[in-house]
């Protein structure tokens, strides 16, 4: 990684389960990510706003619920809202593979699903960050 980028996971929902929330943010720490974990039963606003505050470079949504193509889109719109675009919005958890596309679609970079391995999420954001160093780099 070009630099410790900060990546907020976040469980939105009623969803009371957070183990796999867990072993991914502390695989994104183990990794050198600075990570903030947001806990359970968190309303898509306050996900918001803990990139904003953390300044985050990235969030990891966590949703086992089948609430995904309702929290997801009101998460992308209020950092839309903030203006940060540039904040990469992945997602895991039990989602149909039909929805994958809608998902990417409203602008989530990936969709990790149950079996994706933890080396590859790690690896699949860092590189997907570096890219971005470099791509505004450039600019």
């Amino acid at each position: 990684m070009k630099r410790p980028y900060r990546v907020v996971v976040a469980k939105p929902g009623l969803d009371g389960h957070d183990r796999g929330a867990k072993v991914i943010a502390r695989a994104f720490r183990d990794a050198g990510f600075e990570v903030i974990y947001t806990g359970l039963h968190q309303t898509p606003e306050q996900v918001v706003q803990a990139v904003v505050q953390e300044d985050a470079d990235a969030v990891g949504l966590s949703l086992l619920s089948g609430a995904h193509l309702t929290l997801v889109p009101r998460v992308i719109d209020g950092l839309r809202d903030q203006g940060l675009d540039d904040v990469l919005v992945i997602v895991g958890g039990i989602i149909p593979e039909g929805d994958i596309p809608a998902l990417k679609e409203l602008g989530v970079a990936a969709v990790f699903t149950p079996g994706a391995s933890l080396d590859t999420m790690v690896h699949w954001l860092a590189d997907a960050l570096d890219g971005r160093e470099e791509a505004t780099a450039g600019s």
